[in-house]
């Protein structure tokens, strides 16, 4: 029986993709560092660390992590100020499996930094989620399990208990790992490249009623 849902972020409840994009662009170009958007796309759901020093490496730049995080964050909080918003059906989703008595938790490789900057940014309050995991609290981020059985855990659940929700391909295989059933959205890849998922659907508007049984 289904007792709780383990969302990612990115891609799921809220597309922050190219605005992360943009934030390390110009965070690059100010070490005079010119990116495209394919550098990145090996690396989107596997946290801002391998995000950064992946596009890093592919243009033979040393990255120190610390400073360069911290600046793409800065610049990432001042660009998204009211430009995002919840993907469709996210919010009336999350409403019907609080009302259903599902658990919830957060599982994002991000760090709580960017997690706590979107959720503001959609006007969703962190307390809706009976859990917050961030990329900081795991060492081994996405595709590696361990986020989603620790997401688990924190709910009082088993990973087989619960649904993953994932649009990356990292993130599906983390679900899949840990154990748990998982959801793959279309929104960041073609369906065709998240073959490993349950079920497939491109938005919270239109989750197969099987995969809440």
């Amino acid at each position: 029986m289904m007792k709780g849902i383990l969302f990612d972020m990115d891609g799921v409840i809220v597309d922050s993709e190219e605005f992360i994009f943009e934030a390390a662009k110009i965070m690059f170009e100010e070490h005079g560092i010119k990116i495209k958007p394919e550098d990145a796309l090996p690396f989107v759901g596997t946290g801002e660390n391998n995000y950064i020093k992946g596009i890093g490496k592919i243009n033979n730049f040393r990255v120190d992590i610390s400073r360069d995080k911290a600046r793409t964050y800065a610049i990432y909080n001042e660009i998204t100020s009211g430009k995002l918003k919840p993907l469709p059906g996210t919010i009336k989703f999350i409403q019907d499996c609080k009302r259903n008595g599902l658990k919830l938790a957060l599982a994002s490789s991000a760090d709580k930094i960017k997690i706590m900057i979107n959720l503001r940014e959609i006007g969703l309050p962190d307390n809706t989620f009976d859990s917050i995991i961030s990329g900081e609290d795991v060492e081994r981020k996405k595709p590696f399990p361990d986020i989603y059985i620790l997401a688990a855990k924190q709910l009082g659940l088993q990973a087989h208990e619960c649904l993953v929700i994932e649009d990356a391909i990292s993130g599906i295989k983390a679900g899949k790992s840990s154990g748990a059933r998982c959801l793959a959205l279309t929104t960041s890849f073609p369906e065709e490249k998240l073959n490993e998922a349950d079920w497939v659907c491109d938005s919270l508007e239109n989750v197969p009623s099987e995969a809440l049984q």
